[in-house]
């Protein structure tokens, strides 16, 4: 059981805010989990990582993500706890890990690195081994280099990039983002099928180039629901109460801050909304924020009589759900966009 966090802002968070402060940060929730319960491995102490991007483009410095990783658990970092109160940064990527595939090692810490691209996941490629060697096939001689760790995650990402028409551009658009996660995620399902592997994948993909944010919320499934993911927006994520209770306000229609998180980090229930099974999120660089299905055979549309009733068992039974659906909140309608729907 792993999760993650993200954070895009109009203005530079103190790190401290998303990672140390709130009383239900993602650093507590590594070790005192309220939404997702896991049986198997209740504490997320495998390691973490951290990345951002610095607020003022420095040449020297280039464009290029900064990345902070660490084996030990996050809540006994005490490098992290120095680190989240001097570093501010408009976009966060914050993941822990509990492992389920892959040793324990930096080179399998979340998130990592190509040029501006910063990539990390939640969940799991179903049976990894049987798909490797012909996903190792799918990338290029440099992207198979760049993989240095042994987790699916990592190859994912190298599949990710070999979908960009040039991983090595200085800028993306969002649509070139979306497209190339949409062909990522049908070109798993392809591998996982010409395998025989009946087991679903759970595909909790999300990826940035520094500006914009693309986030899915996927499972190979039609009846099962995928691990979970949560959004929220507003103008202001501040202390509300002493011990570290945080909201998040909305003073007026903008939408200064926007996170995505595995698991709330507030106990604020208007706050969030979750994210529906299968759909990706889009964050472009003016702070919109748009949904869009992932249509596939697995897709359930919302008139379809099944979109209802997918079962929690396979992702709780893998600490990345709630057995429980009292926990939701209320969803994310589907957002209207300029962009096709694009079929996979």
């Amino acid at each position: 059981m792993c999760r993650f966090v993200i954070y895009k802002g109009t203005s530079p968070v103190q790190l401290s805010h998303l990672l140390t402060r709130p009383c239900h940060s993602i650093i507590n929730q590594a070790f005192d989990s309220r939404l997702r319960l896991d049986n198997r491995r209740p504490i997320n102490g495998d390691g973490f990582g951290v990345g951002w991007y610095d607020s003022t483009y420095d040449e020297e410095l280039g464009s290029q993500p900064c990345i902070f990783t660490s084996v030990t658990p996050a809540w006994n970092n005490v490098n992290l706890v120095r680190l989240a109160e001097k570093i501010k940064s408009p976009l966060v990527f914050a993941h822990v890990r509990a492992t389920t595939a892959g040793s324990l090692s930096l080179d399998n810490c979340h998130p990592w690195s190509f040029g501006k691209l910063m990539f990390m996941h939640n969940g799991g490629i179903a049976e990894f081994p049987r798909i490797k060697r012909k996903l190792q096939t799918s990338v290029s001689d440099e992207l198979f280099n760049m993989v240095t760790g042994n987790t699916d995650s990592q190859w994912a990402f190298a599949l990710f990039l070999s979908k960009l028409p040039d991983p090595h551009a200085t800028s993306f658009t969002p649509e070139t983002l979306r497209c190339a996660m949409f062909e990522t995620i049908s070109h798993i399902n392809v591998l996982t099928e010409e395998a025989g592997i009946t087991e679903p994948s759970l595909l909790n993909f999300c990826v940035t180039d520094g500006e914009s944010v693309i986030a899915t919320r996927y499972i190979s499934s039609r009846r099962e629901e995928a691990a979970s993911l949560w959004f929220s927006s507003g103008t202001t994520f501040s202390e509300y109460a002493e011990g570290g209770h945080y909201r998040m306000s909305k003073t007026d229609k903008r939408e200064n801050i926007i996170m995505v998180a595995s698991e709330p980090l507030t106990f604020e229930k208007a706050d969030w909304m979750e994210i529906r099974t299968n759909h990706m999120v889009v964050i472009t660089p003016k702070m919109n924020i748009l949904q869009f299905p992932i249509v596939d055979k697995y897709y359930v549309p919302p008139s379809d009589p099944a979109a209802g009733s997918r079962g929690t068992e396979f992702a709780a039974a893998k600490g990345l759900l709630s057995p429980r659906r009292e926990h939701i909140h209320r969803s994310l309608e589907a957002t209207e966009s300029s962009f096709p729907v694009l079929v996979i």
